[in-house]
């Protein structure tokens, strides 16, 4: 539906070197990409709980000088809470057609 595409444009942006590798981590949970900064790839629908999440090594990426895109982020909101992020949302518009939208949280708007 677009989440890996747009996954795609983000690495680049990043720095990352090789987009082409980039794929979703349905199956595996996380994906590390290296560039100019860490890039972790994360699908969080086979996850059952936040603390699952934070198994992952949560606080080692969040938390460092890095690029964490989640999708399926809302199956462990709660583990976000003290977090600066950006949210995106992709949704269906029609046939080949998204519509975007994109939220910051209030930690951002302060600065």
């Amino acid at each position: 539906s677009g989440k890996t595409h747009l996954i795609k444009g983000i690495a680049a942006g990043a720095g990352a070197k090789n987009t082409r590798e980039i794929n979703s981590p349905t199956f595996v949970i996380i994906n590390e990409y290296t560039g100019d900064l860490d890039i972790y790839h994360i699908d969080a629908y086979r996850l059952n709980s936040v603390g699952e999440f934070e198994m992952l090594g949560f606080d080692d990426f969040c938390y460092s000088r890095s690029v964490v895109l989640i999708e399926w982020a809302d199956k462990i909101e709660p583990a976000l809470q003290d977090i600066d992020y950006i949210r995106i949302e992709l949704f269906h518009s029609g046939a080949a057609r998204r519509k975007i939208h994109i939220k910051n949280t209030p930690k951002y708007i302060d600065n």
